[in-house]
Formats: C-alpha cells, structure tokens, sequence
C-alpha cells in the first residue's frame, strides 16, 4: 500500500518520517510513505496516474483548494474550510477530499485546555487563523480577538468565523497587552521572532511554528509562566487523523512524536 504527501516546496516535509514511524510502530510492513514536487495544474494527472495500492495522499500548498475541484467527494468540514489537506481512495476509485487540519488543532490544544477559556487572542489572519477559527469552537470559545499587521485580512475574519463566536479585529500592536487566558500564533516561521512577551503571565501560548524550535516567542512565554504548545503538536495530530483514515488503524502517536522530535533534531 502507498501513500505520499504532495506540494511544493515538499523537500522540508516530515510527512514522511511521521507516517512511515507509524506504519512501522503498526507492523504494516506493506505500507509506504513518499513525497512528490507538485503544482496545482498538476494534480487531475498525477491522481489519475495512480493505480489500486494508493490508499491516500496529504496535501500542502498549493494544492489545499485545488483538491476540492478533483475530488470526487468532499465532508462537510472541507468545504465550509475551503480547503482539504487530505485525499483518502473512496471503494470505486475516486477520491474523498477532507480536513484534519482543524481538528489537528483541537487535539493539539486540548491537554492543556481549560474549560473556562472563552475568550482567546490570535495572532494573523492567514489559511491557519481561518482553520483556528474553525477549530476553536470545539474547546468552548465564544469570541475571538484577531490581531493582525493587515486589517483588511483581519476583518475577512468576522465573516469566517462559525455562528456563536464573535470576533473583534484589534491592532496588532496591542496583542501583548491582552489578557486572553491562551494565545495562539498562526504567523510563520521568523515573523514572531522579533516580538516581545513580558512576563509574569499565565494561561496557554500555541506557536504554529515547528521548525527551530523552540522560537523565541516560545521561549518568552514558558519564561513568563505560560503553558506552551507548539507547532510539532498540530502537525503530529493532524498527521494521525491521516495515518487512520489511510489505514483504518489507530495512530501510534507516540512514535510519529518521537519521529518528529528526531527529523527536527530538537526534543520539542
């Protein structure tokens, strides 16, 4: 059986360090993981171009919405997202476009969540804020302060997010100053770095990013008496949800983390 993660740039993925961890922790020792370079334009031939031993496939970017017009079946999750990082082979030979993504974050998130935080801040209004938005709901949040340096981006978030949650577009520059019990950064790798978290400060930070960890933000919060959550974890969980829709196995988490842990060199 195969299964692979598509996109490009693919090179730095670890995709494929975290699946074939776990095929091996499963003993599917007829299961493997790979990565292919590709663009939008070339998704309809590269799917058309796999035979019956392809059970699923991951998606990055570009291809997160390009999917959904391949696909021939989509859940609801992927289309109220707008965008699928998953293809799982449907029994007649199509292709069902899905999102583990949002519910990455809830599983990442929810050991370290507490049931009284309604209110939480975020920071950035990219394709990760959107599956925040989405995700956040599911951990009891009400209202949402989205802090972000482009405000047009910021405020095509009130209109993103799922009915009962409130959003409030704040500036950027007041995000350090808020009282919100957990944090969440979806910015990228390097846009953080130069912010700066004064301390003492409880509650929860989520730093999306996994590489070169930890960042300095990461860094700023656990000294400042925050609970920390990063990147690794969302990508990880996300990888999971896949790893079973693949396979109809449960995930060994354990030893995708430990696979993550050693692709990164770092014990995040």
């Amino acid at each position: 059986m195969r299964a692979a993660v598509l996109g490009s740039p693919i090179a730095h993925s670890l995709s494929p360090a975290l699946h074939n961890a776990g095929y091996a922790a499963s003993g599917l020792t007829d299961w493997h993981y790979e990565r292919f370079e590709l663009q939008a334009s070339e998704l309809a031939g590269f799917l058309a171009g796999l035979d019956e031993d392809w059970r699923g496939l991951s998606l990055t970017m570009p291809l997160k919405e390009a999917c959904l017009d391949v696909a021939a079946e989509t859940t609801a999750l992927a289309r109220r997202a707008r965008a699928g990082n998953t293809l799982v082979r449907l029994p007649d030979g199509g292709w069902l476009a899905d999102n583990t993504d949002v519910p990455g974050i809830v599983d990442a998130l929810r050991p370290a969540w507490q049931s009284d935080w309604h209110r939480v801040a975020v920071l950035g209004a990219g394709a990760t804020a959107r599956s925040a938005l989405l995700a956040l709901p599911a951990l009891g949040v009400l209202a949402v302060d989205v802090y972000a340096r482009d405000p047009a981006k910021a405020t095509a978030l009130e209109g993103w997010a799922p009915a009962g949650v409130e959003v409030a577009v704040r500036p950027f520059d007041e995000w350090v100053s808020g009282e919100q019990p957990a944090l969440l950064s979806t910015l990228p790798g390097g846009a953080a770095d130069s912010l700066e978290l004064a301390g003492p400060r409880s509650g929860l930070l989520f730093d999306v990013v996994y590489a070169g960890w930890p960042t300095p933000l990461a860094q700023q919060a656990e000294a400042a008496g925050m609970t920390v959550v990063g990147g690794l974890d969302l990508l990880v969980h996300q990888a999971a949800r896949q790893f079973t829709l693949f396979t109809g196995r449960e995930a060994p988490l354990e030893a995708m983390f430990a696979a993550g842990r050693a692709a990164l060199g770092s014990d995040a």
